[in-house]
């Protein structure tokens, strides 16, 4: 029986040279969830194929129509353009290390092809979001993205008392997963200032309110810190981030 021909949108995470004009592109799409395609010739040279490999940047988000089959660990894609072309994030080096730290971490959580369209739309949210944000609300952007997608993986960092988040001496417990007063028995935890500005971004819910945290460089990187060691405490095989030192260089 031949592979029938579906509509989705998908966002690039990762694109691997195969051959000599081919790629291996792993997408994450709206409607089959995470997926990987062989995609023949698009990096052969000649007229028609200018610019075809572009189109499987990381954080490209693309129109597909595409063959499915459950049973593959490689489909292919029948036909691509741009569902949106956030120009911003290819072009500015600061927003596409940000695009490139979202990438690694969603494909860091990511371990089954499960269809989860939530998660789809508020992954291409971040990245409209991302491509038009001022300087201020991208400082604050990856701590915003990784707080807030963690909720898709059951990972929320919990508030059981809203006193708590105006205390002095407020922490959060990485490994129990919750703001606490009190000094945990381990050395998983972020320290108040640090917790402050966390309880402060959870709170957030437009991009653009982001402007209004107070922080600086050394707390939005700690607090980054903070959250790969919480990611790394609670997903499954999850590794140190590659993109993560890139940020403490190019974010100020």
């Amino acid at each position: 029986m031949a592979d029938k021909l579906h509509k989705t949108k998908g966002i690039v995470l990762r694109s691997v040279k195969y051959g000599e004009t081919s790629l291996i592109v792993s997408i994450y799409t709206e409607v089959f969830g995470l997926q990987s395609y062989l995609i023949n010739g698009v990096r052969a040279t000649g007229r028609k194929n200018t610019g075809r490999a572009m189109f499987f940047q990381p954080a490209a988000i693309l129109d597909l129509v595409v063959y499915y089959n459950e049973f593959k660990q490689l489909n292919r894609i029948n036909e691509y353009k741009w569902a949106r072309l956030n120009e911003n994030i290819f072009t500015d080096v600061v927003k596409n290390g940000v695009a490139l730290f979202m990438v690694e971490l969603l494909s860091k959580c990511i371990k089954q092809p499960e269809t989860n369209s939530d998660l789809y739309h508020f992954f291409e949210d971040a990245f409209f979001h991302l491509n038009y944000c001022n300087d201020k609300v991208l400082a604050n952007y990856p701590i915003f993205f990784a707080a807030h997608l963690s909720s898709f993986f059951g990972l929320n960092p919990q508030n059981k008392n809203n006193r708590i988040l105006e205390s002095e001496n407020l922490l959060f417990d990485m490994q129990e997963g919750f703001f606490t007063e009190v000094l945990p028995n381990h050395g998983y935890y972020l320290e108040k200032n640090f917790a402050t500005v966390l309880a402060q971004i959870l709170l957030v819910r437009q991009p653009d309110e982001l402007e209004e945290i107070q922080s600086n460089a050394v707390a939005r990187y700690k607090i980054l810190e903070g959250l790969e060691n919480y990611y790394m405490l609670h997903i499954q095989d999850f590794t140190k981030l590659k993109t993560l030192p890139v940020l403490r260089e190019i974010l100020r």
